[in-house]
């Protein structure tokens, strides 16, 4: 029976050539993503041979963008993106406001009206949010300081996005070339559109507050009892579906209800996800479909290249790669360093936003049907979003050796790297004594609360070692002794001190942390107990035959059972450890 099978086609040519080219790639020694791109420029409209459906492809782009964001979301807390507002938030719009500049002098300088020149900024200044978070996750990256500093960078450059896309029609009319709206003479004529202007900006910005509103009132309470009821079935099929529901209906809902991004929709899904003791299980289970839809996109991205751009525009070609490879670098990476944070954060930023991607493609094509962006300023995006995504993966593989190159030949940039934070080190009022036979306490979250407000009870000596600095800086604030930093850095263990110390609990949990926390310390002290918090009754039996090391799964048996068993270690044998009082 004659049927459309676009759906099936576009799906099987492009699965099957990405892996084709993503081998290819890799024998290359060039990342598969690379691959995948040129997948997609095979199977594309411009070039000969079999042309798969570009609008299906880019829906199941979407789908991946979903799910990724989903995922990254239930490992990032709202804790964790409150964490890095400080550098986000202004980090990202100044990035932004630079990105911006560039990209629209540049394109006026070609003889571009500014309207056009301006979208051409525009979608210069926005990282891809797939690009990012792939690049981050294949190096173990996602959930340090350097990683929660980008994706806090990105899901703020995501939200000014979402205001960009509903204001960009409004301001269409001002921007035209030629209209009155646009000159310096035209004021009369553009003062009637400015209560309407205040007025969709008003708008835009209620719905972005009703959407978060929303996640953090609702979302929190109710996704955690939706996913243990789900799991209390015993149905694997129906968590996973659960698990994908929420990812792709909550993204569409807040799309067409709260007019923002399906990334972001996804993402606060996830995050509002993560209080819940399944939500390792969600990541888990999401996996391949994250992964293989995330290929789709790639291939989506190759499909809408034009070849031609690279004989017909090189100058202009080079100049878009240079304002997207260097000047959003050189722009993040001093930001950065302004904050005081040293120059491997600073690096890893900027090499995260050397690229642009999703948001890029939609506003280039806002552009081009508002009639500000001219067909060849979408080729230019399109070929730069190309070339940048090819080059970012490499980017990040050389980071590690400029970082020793450059250690090697200048004494600034040791400087920059060995730049002291304040709260890194503890203080030097702290009273040595506290610092032998004492308890170094990893993570200051709710568990980690609850054990100090015990340990404080109780008089027992301990320093908190938390990747939060605004955490840290309130414990300093309270004469808590605490240090910040990378938690699989052996040298924030160092600075909490524990060589001398008697006692390391570890309130993450995360597996794979633990297992580096673990090791790191027994390098460090080969004598300390250590008691650690598993997501898991599995997790925990796994951790105690692995590393004979004491673990617990529910919190309050966690706060409760891990400080009575410190304190009664640390207490003389003759003295019965303390029974705890509900």
């Amino acid at each position: 029976m004659p049927h459309d099978v676009s759906l099936i086609s576009t799906i099987a040519t492009g699965f099957g050539l990405a892996l084709v080219m993503g081998l290819i790639a890799t024998r290359l020694r060039m990342p598969p993503l690379v691959g995948y791109l040129m997948a997609g420029v095979v199977i594309g409209p411009t070039t000969p041979g079999f042309v798969a459906d570009v609008h299906l492809a880019a829906q199941l782009a979407e789908i991946g963008v979903m799910l990724l964001m989903f995922g990254v979301g239930l490992h990032f807390s709202v804790a964790d993106l409150l964490a890095v507002r400080r550098i986000a938030i202004p980090g990202a719009v100044v990035q932004i406001l630079v990105a911006v500049a560039l990209g629209a002098v540049t394109a006026h300088a070609w003889g571009w009206a500014w309207g056009g020149a301006l979208v051409f900024g525009l979608c210069l200044s926005v990282a891809s949010t797939v690009v990012l978070l792939r690049a981050l996750e294949a190096r173990g990256l996602i959930d340090s300081v350097n990683g929660r500093i980008a994706v806090g960078w990105l899901v703020v450059e995501d939200l000014v996005m979402v205001l960009v896309l509903v204001l960009l029609p409004a301001f269409a009319a001002m921007m035209q070339p030629g209209s009155t709206a646009a000159t310096a003479t035209g004021q009369a004529a553009a003062s009637p559109q400015a209560p309407a202007l205040w007025l969709t900006i008003a708008i835009t910005l209620a719905k972005v507050m009703g959407f978060v509103a929303t996640m953090l009132l609702v979302g929190r309470k109710v996704f955690p009892k939706v996913l243990w009821w789900v799991a209390s079935s015993g149905s694997r099929e129906l968590f996973t579906l659960c698990v994908v529901a929420t990812a792709v209906g909550v993204a569409f809902g807040a799309a067409k209800l709260f007019d923002v991004s399906f990334a972001l929709g996804a993402f606060f899904a996830g995050m509002m996800m993560q209080a819940s003791p399944f939500s390792h299980r969600a990541a888990d289970e999401s996996l391949p479909l994250r992964d293989a839809f995330a290929v789709l996109f790639f291939v989506s991205v190759g499909m809408l290249f034009d070849p031609s751009v690279l004989w017909q525009s090189p100058g202009k070609l080079l100049l878009t790669v240079t304002i997207i490879l260097v000047g959003k670098t050189l722009a993040a990476v001093g930001l950065v360093l302004l904050f005081r944070y040293p120059l491997n954060t600073a690096l890893t930023v900027g090499a995260s936003l050397a690229q642009i991607g999703e948001f890029s493609f939609i506003l280039a094509g806002l552009g081009v049907s508002l009639g500000l962006l001219q067909k060849e300023g979408q080729d230019l995006i399109l070929a730069g979003a190309l070339v940048s995504i090819a080059v970012n993966s490499a980017l990040f593989g050389a980071l590690e050796p400029a970082l020793n190159w450059i250690r090697e030949r200048s004494a600034f940039a040791r400087r920059l790297e060995a730049r002291d934070d304040p709260l890194a080190q503890l203080p030097t009022t702290v009273d040595p004594a506290r610092l032998t036979g004492q308890v170094v306490l990893v993570g200051y979250g709710s568990i980690g609360q609850q054990i100090a407000e015990r340990l404080q009870a109780e008089q027992v000596h301990f320093v908190v070692a938390e990747e939060n600095r605004d955490t840290v800086d309130k414990l300093r604030q309270a004469h808590v002794a605490a240090v910040t930093g990378d938690l699989r850095d052996p040298a924030t263990l160092i600075q909490a001190h524990i060589a001398r110390a008697a006692a390391l609990i570890i309130t993450t949990p995360d597996s794979l942390l633990i297992r580096q926390l673990v090791d790191m310390s027994r390098q460090l002290n080969d004598t300390v107990r250590i008691l650690v918090h598993a997501a898991s009754e599995e997790e925990a039996r796994l951790l105690r035959q692995d590393l004979a090391i004491e673990a617990f799964v529910q919190e309050q048996e966690l706060a409760h059972g891990m400080s009575r068993q410190v304190l009664a270690a640390l207490q003389p044998a003759s003295a019965p450890p303390p029974e705890h009082t509900p």
